[in-house]
């Protein structure tokens, strides 16, 4: 059966483009800097970020870890949104990696503020964690793609600069934000120490994600990187895939901002489900089933009977996510999954 697969926008295929790419990429040892590919990957990133540098990673977890372990020492906090990726999707790898506790907060829609950030700064005593890092989500995953404003995270930087403490942005989706802040990318990675961003969800590279940053700190990050695993060889043959993905992907990433609204609108009819199409903002969606007596898990069944994928937050809460390998079309059809499979209880 072919599945309208809505779990995640990391389900998406390589274009024609990126594996023609791939198939032609030139390459080298990168673990010896040598990749060619790989080096023009990372110059054009750190360009498009405005930033001294970059670094090409497996993974968006490594690229975050790389960046906690940077900027903490062992024994310190990273506040942090208690819905955010890094908190709850990284197994975690802050207090493993890096010897640091996550101090979560609990904000509307899952966008800190610094009035929340400024009250958990643990006070310089011999008794309490010193905080060691802010880490920002932009778009929030789990909050269902909220998007911080522009303001908000300038705000925040400028303030915990003051108080000398780096900020950190998992910018996974930043290209998703930066189109709803109608702001260039450049602009939004200026704000933070670092900044790590996907190539494998909305962008549509099969494999990969970078770290930007000043030279001195990208250049810290590449042994780190090492430790953790992540240094590959003749990787010219991912990074190929990256750089179509930079190039070619960004432009169209409203299409799935404009699919998930529809998504939004189609579930408010739905009795049963809980859902605010005004709160969505990007390609990701969550909504409540607590009113159709069914669990997350019931309900996935019974859509995978009926050719669409989609995964609960938790026993109450579903996520779908929109991207370049579902249409318009396949929202409608999944829609009519979704009523079918409620039409039953």
């Amino acid at each position: 059966m072919n599945y309208i697969d809505l779990r995640s926008d990391t389900v998406t295929k390589p274009t024609d483009e990126m594996r023609e790419a791939m198939a032609r990429a030139e390459v080298g040892d990168d673990v010896y800097g040598e990749d060619p590919t790989a080096r023009r990957l990372e110059e054009r990133a750190a360009e498009i970020m405005g930033k001294e540098a970059a670094l090409f990673v497996p993974s968006g977890s490594m690229g975050n870890q790389i960046c906690v372990r940077l900027h903490t020492q062992p024994g310190q906090e990273v506040i942090i949104e208690e819905r955010s990726h890094m908190f709850n999707l990284e197994m975690a790898g802050m207090a493993v990696i890096s010897g640091a506790l996550a101090h979560p907060l609990r904000c509307p829609d899952g966008i800190m503020d610094w009035d929340s950030i400024e009250a958990a700064i643990r006070p310089r005593t011999s008794y309490f964690a010193q905080t060691g890092l802010i880490a920002v989500e932009n778009t929030q995953n789990l909050a269902g793609g909220t998007v911080m404003s522009f303001e908000r995270m300038q705000d925040i930087a400028e303030r915990a600069h003051g108080l000398r403490l780096p900020v950190h942005l998992d910018g996974a989706r930043i290209f998703n934000a930066a189109i709803v802040l109608k702001r260039d990318v450049a602009e939004i990675a200026s704000l933070f120490d670092s900044v790590m961003f996907c190539l494998s969800k909305g962008l549509g590279a099969p494999v990969g994600s970078m770290i930007v940053g000043s030279r001195d700190f990208i250049d810290r990050a590449i042994p780190v990187r090492r430790m953790l695993g992540g240094g590959m060889r003749q990787v010219g043959v991912l990074a190929a895939a990256g750089l179509v993905a930079l190039e070619k992907m960004t432009s169209r990433l409203e299409e799935d901002h404009a699919n998930a609204q529809l998504l939004a609108r189609g579930l408010a009819e739905v009795r049963g489900i809980r859902i605010d199409p005004e709160r969505v903002q990007t390609n990701i969606l969550v909504f409540d089933l607590g009113d159709t007596g069914q669990t997350t898990a019931e309900f996935s069944a019974k859509l995978k009977q009926r050719g669409v994928l989609a995964t609960g937050i938790n026993a109450r809460n579903m996520r779908m996510v929109t991207h370049k390998d579902v249409s318009r079309a396949d929202c409608e059809m999944a829609l009519g999954a979704i009523r079918e499979a409620l039409s039953e209880v």
